[in-house]
């Protein structure tokens, strides 16, 4: 990867190289961040799985910096300026009262997520040696869901996650998709 791929932090431009904050290793949540919407529109799926990021001194203490990659463009909207987009993404951190680093990385999204669909949220790993970094992986969708511990918990109970897709006896609960109940809550 290039080190020196652009991002913008909340004191201006820095690089990939610099979202490690010294650590070997970085994993970079990027947020589908929707330019211009409210924050009742924007992605659901991002917001719930980031409400379960909290105390990162664990990761920190094994040389891990995880940081979120503000995406600044979804594939209905497009691309907005990538101050402003960031500004806004930021007081959406702010308001849900997260307190992880906040990137965004609309300046190099082509380089960062080469062959990938813009837009999509997408967890990836990463491996500083000195002044170069290695992409060690990278997953998206369903794969994203290694962050919650929700599902995990959920997995472990009689009626599981409760959802449309599983393969339930017939008058088991179902309670939605995803993130979403059947109620919109």
């Amino acid at each position: 990867m290039d080190a020196d791929s652009p991002l913008l932090g909340p004191d201006g431009r820095v690089t990939l190289l610099d979202a490690f904050e010294g650590r070997r290793q970085l994993i970079a949540y990027y947020f589908m961040w929707w330019p211009g919407r409210p924050a009742a529109d924007q992605c659901e799926g991002c917001t719930w799985v980031m409400s379960h990021i909290g105390e990162l001194s664990y990761l920190h203490s094994r040389d891990i910096t995880f940081a979120v990659f503000s995406q600044g463009r979804n594939t209905a909207y497009g691309f907005a300026d990538a101050q402003t987009s960031y500004e806004e993404s930021l007081r959406y951190r702010d308001f849900m009262g997260w307190s992880m680093p906040w990137y965004s990385a609309q300046p190099s999204l082509e380089s960062l997520l080469v062959g990938r669909e813009l837009g999509l949220f997408h967890l990836v790993c990463y491996l500083r040696d000195g002044d170069r970094v290695f992409e060690t992986y990278w997953t998206k969708r369903r794969g994203a869901e290694v962050l919650d511990y929700s599902y995990a918990l959920m997995d472990l109970t009689a009626f599981g996650r409760q959802e449309d897709w599983e393969d339930s006896p017939a008058g088991w609960p179902r309670l939605g998709h995803a993130t979403r109940t059947l109620g919109g809550a």
